[in-house]
């Protein structure tokens, strides 16, 4: 009696419900040639070979290497993707090893975006560094030459229009509190006296005008030497008293004071001597100790002082952040305008006759420069505003297409007379830079 359902018998005898399977037609098996052994060579190890570029000889179909072929070239392969003329596209991945015959280049992963030009003023260009004579950043590859590479860079610093070269030694003059007509009529005032004084004594043999010209003159000549001595700490103390402004309200033309972080503009400087990188302010001055019977290290260096020998002091457009309101500003201390610094130097290095061999780097610096290292008493001092320093600028304000800038004044500011302290007037010029010594704070990261 036959059933509905259909059924089938297997090889071992049992009977199962349901057709039974068709035999599969076995898939083709695709023959290969057997990669010979290599012996840990990558060329001759086929694909790996390839990934690191090393172009082995082929036959134009796929099997063992042709023997007797050189590695320099590769043979075109059947298989691979085609380009439009219907010929194997050519590929490589990694840098050419060298005696390697070199092929059309093609990354691997995607290429990186071209940014559109947006006109936001950065701290600085990719390349930000020492600079050369054209005002451009110096390129800058592998070890350098260092007094080669030294003097180029000097040079570049003392030459570029962006850099402001300041030359004065000091910020503050005696010769400023006072114009010279009355440093001349108070001279000859006390000429007159003395004369005065000397003839009344020697006459009638009376000695008090010329005791009063003496401690009259004797005063004066202290509260002089009082200022050559403390004028710079007053003006400094003045800069510290005067109030910080807040910018958002402050008006085109203003003179005002502003602290805050330090950011570099397009042209980063460089110290001197210890080669801080990105500063907007860098100052390296050498002096000498000259005694009785030493060398003078200028033509105005007295005897048992120290004179200054050589100066490198400049200055480049940088931008402020402003601690009271937060804005940022453009401070116009480079294309030679006219600043006042008050920058704190640290002594690097004292140098005498017993100790000179000892400093390699500071002979360097001086070979450098053409400057003799023969028995003299020397002292390097160097100073710098580093990007992230906390720096007081004073000048006037000036808005020009909503980009807010600090300039120098038209006029010099003065300072007053501080009776307390009995410091003499002076005048400031241009833009006034305050900034203490830096080599042991902190720096903000910016």
């Amino acid at each position: 009696m036959g059933s509905r359902f259909p059924s089938h018998q297997l090889s071992n005898g049992l009977y199962v419900s349901g057709r039974p399977e068709q035999p599969k037609e076995k898939a083709p098996t695709i023959c290969s040639n057997v990669m010979p052994y290599t012996g840990g060579d990558i060329k001759k190890s086929g694909e790996l070979g390839k990934m690191f570029d090393l172009h082995v000889e082929k036959s134009r179909k796929s099997g063992p290497l042709v023997p007797g072929a050189g590695g320099s070239a590769r043979a075109k392969s059947n298989s691979g993707p085609l380009n439009k003329h219907g010929e194997p596209t050519k590929r490589s991945s990694g840098p050419q090893s060298g005696g390697v015959t070199p092929m059309a280049r093609q990354n691997s992963g995607p290429l990186p975006p071209v940014l559109p030009t947006t006109g936001l003023i950065t701290s600085g260009p990719i390349s930000s560094g020492p600079l050369n004579s054209s005002g451009a950043p110096r390129k800058v590859s592998g070890p350098l030459d260092s007094a080669a590479s030294m003097k180029m860079r000097a040079t570049s610093f003392a030459h570029n229009q962006a850099v402001t070269n300041l030359n004065t030694e000091d910020g503050y003059s005696i010769q400023g509190s006072f114009p010279k007509p009355i440093l001349w009529a108070v001279i000859l005032l006390f000429v007159m006296g003395f004369i005065a004084g000397g003839f009344i004594l020697g006459a009638v043999h009376n000695a008090i005008l010329l005791i009063v010209v003496v401690v009259i003159f004797g005063f004066v000549a202290a509260l002089l030497i009082w200022n050559a001595c403390w004028g710079r700490r007053g003006v400094i103390g003045f800069i510290n008293r005067y109030l910080d402004a807040d910018l958002r309200t402050a008006k085109d033309g203003q003179y005002v004071k502003v602290t805050g972080v330090v950011t570099c503009g397009n042209f980063p400087l460089e110290s001197s001597f210890q080669r801080v990188p990105r500063c907007v302010y860098t100052s390296t001055t050498l002096f000498e100790y000259r005694g009785w019977d030493s060398k003078a290290a200028n033509t105005e260096h007295r005897r048992f002082t120290w004179g200054l020998r050589s100066m490198e002091r400049h200055a480049v457009d940088f931008y402020i952040s402003d601690f009271q309101s937060g804005l940022r500003a453009l401070v116009k201390t480079g294309y030679g305008a006219r600043v006042t610094p008050y920058v704190d130097e640290s002594v690097i290095i004292d140098i005498n006759p017993d100790n000179k061999d000892m400093s390699p780097e500071f002979l360097r610096w001086l070979r450098e420069r053409n400057l003799s290292s023969d028995d003299r008493i020397m002292r390097l001092k160097e100073g710098y505003i580093k990007e992230g320093s906390t720096v007081s600028v004073m000048g006037v304000v000036q808005r020009n297409d909503n980009v807010l800038m600090i300039v120098p004044p038209s006029e010099p500011i003065s300072t007053g007379c501080q009776w307390a302290k009995c410091v003499l007037p002076t005048n400031i010029d241009g833009l006034v830079l305050r900034c203490e010594d830096t080599s042991n704070i902190d720096i903000i990261p910016v």
